[in-house]
């Protein structure tokens, strides 16, 4: 992104932060910030290009004689907080995993808000009316469609006004210059990554953009931006069904599972079916039936949350285990924001929307009602900023060997994106999840041993490896 300058003293901010001078290249003030879980924690901010102030956290290498550098980091998202994460001690990025522990060692872990995200400002700010649980995303009727488009509508120009311009600018492929900001203020003369789910997506663009910057790059639960938007939609829908249909083989033989014994499918299926909804004693109204698949989608992706999962799917006539908090956060205003600048609607007609809909239910006969990308998508049509960097062809030449990861059970983020992204990045590594659940960061103990031995060493798995 540009900065139009308002006098000729700021002609300096049309520089590339990387084009500046050493002297001249701005520095990171850290301040202790110790939380319980993260008591030798340091926070920041950085002014990036624009309006832009990106927050940032760090949790210094505990082995500072064999430090490697700074490891960059993305939970996700779009919207996730790479602060909030290193706050809770960075187990989002499964730094309490005993597999981490040499990554804990060696490297200085950075965890910052993506630019209009958390902490970041300013941060896209939307109202209460961007979840509303009368418009459902499988409009049956052309008035129900119109009623749709106009929420959209409506409730995107609602965050625009309380945002401001800085929305039309929180696009990833802007996102990607403010990683080279911070890498220049770290002193950092090439940058580690460790970018899960969306932190892919991020990471790739950075990529991209910078591939002589790179030292190592862990892009875990791939995205691939190549695709177009109703590819990705049918693909995730197809992954969430097999995770929903993993679940319910799960239950037939594990004691955790509260439904053993019974049809899980079919009763996931009368639960969706409740006429009215579900009640729900934390919300205190009833819960669609939409609402409860985004709930169940929430638990379903990691197996750890299983258990829970199959209680909660018990527990009926009350909801309230199975509420969709994604899209109750606050950050879900970050989220449609950026994934409408990335992916873009998924229809621009009633008639291409009916034709998706009965795609999606074909191949995900149970799950249908939600998936995160029809979930994302959708919600773009009739969005009223228009799209910055939607899918095209990615290619990445001329970097460091990167390493991504695929998980063949992965609902969020199916195996297939990750083999189209490994083949978008020349000198690339695909390394193979066998396992459940979404990344094999947060799954697989296998995998976090090869992610660390790549990031301190900078040498990928052999081709084809396999966690399993």
């Amino acid at each position: 992104m540009k900065t139009k300058a308002l006098a000729a003293v700021t002609a300096l901010a049309l520089l590339p932060l990387s084009a500046l001078p050493a002297s001249a290249a701005p520095r990171i003030d850290w301040k202790p910030c110790a939380t319980e879980y993260a008591p030798t924690l340091e926070c920041a901010s950085l002014r990036v290009s624009g309006p832009f102030t990106i927050a940032l956290a760090k949790l210094p290498a505990t082995d500072p004689a064999r430090r490697v550098g700074s490891l960059l980091t993305n939970p996700g998202g779009p919207g996730g907080s790479g602060v909030t994460v290193l706050k809770y001690g960075g187990r989002g990025f499964a730094l309490d995993k005993p597999e981490m522990a040499e990554a804990r060692q060696r490297f200085d872990v950075i965890g910052f808000d993506p630019r209009g995200v958390g902490a970041s400002t300013p941060a896209v700010t939307c109202g209460p009316t961007l979840h509303d649980p009368s418009i459902g995303r499988f409009p049956r009727n052309r008035t129900e469609y119109d009623r749709f488009i106009e929420h959209n509508r409506a409730s995107g120009q609602d965050c625009l006004d309380r945002t401001g311009p800085a929305l039309s600018k929180v696009d990833t492929w802007n996102a990607a210059d403010d990683i080279e900001s911070i890498r220049v203020a770290l002193g950092e003369p090439k940058v580690n990554w460790l970018g899960v789910s969306y932190g892919s997506e991020l990471g790739a663009a950075y990529a991209e953009k910078y591939p002589k910057r790179i030292r190592t790059m862990v892009l875990d639960g791939a995205i691939n931006h190549s695709l177009p938007t109703r590819q990705a939609i049918l693909d995730e829908a197809i992954a969430t069904e097999g995770a929903l249909k993993d679940f319910a083989q799960w239950c037939t033989t594990s004691d955790e599972c509260a439904l053993r014994g019974k049809d899980v499918l079919a009763t996931y299926d009368a639960l969706m079916a409740t006429p009215g909804g579900v009640p729900s004693s934390e919300l205190g109204r009833n819960v669609t039936a939409e609402e409860l698949a985004t709930g169940v989608y929430g638990w379903i992706i990691l197996p750890a949350f299983w258990p829970d999962l199959s209680k909660a799917t018990a527990e009926k006539p009350d909801a309230s285990g199975l509420l969709p908090y994604s899209q109750l956060d606050p950050s879900y205003g970050a989220y449609r924001a950026i994934g409408c600048h990335d992916f873009g609607p998924a229809f621009t007609s009633y008639a291409e929307a009916r034709v998706m809909q009965g795609l999606i239910k074909t191949v995900a006969p149970h799950s249908w009602r939600y998936s995160e990308f029809w979930d994302l998508a959708s919600g773009c049509a009739g969005w009223p900023v228009t799209p910055a960097y939607p899918p095209r062809p990615q290619k990445v030449r001329g970097a460091a060997p990167i390493l991504v990861v695929g998980g063949e059970h992965d609902p969020a983020t199916p195996l297939v994106w990750a083999k189209g992204l490994a083949r978008n990045i020349e000198n690339s590594t695909l390394l193979v999840n066998a396992g459940y659940g979404h990344t094999g960061l947060l799954n697989s103990a296998c995998v976090r041993t090869e992610e660390v031995k790549y990031l301190v060493s900078g040498v990928t798995p052999a081709p084809d490896k396999i966690c399993h």
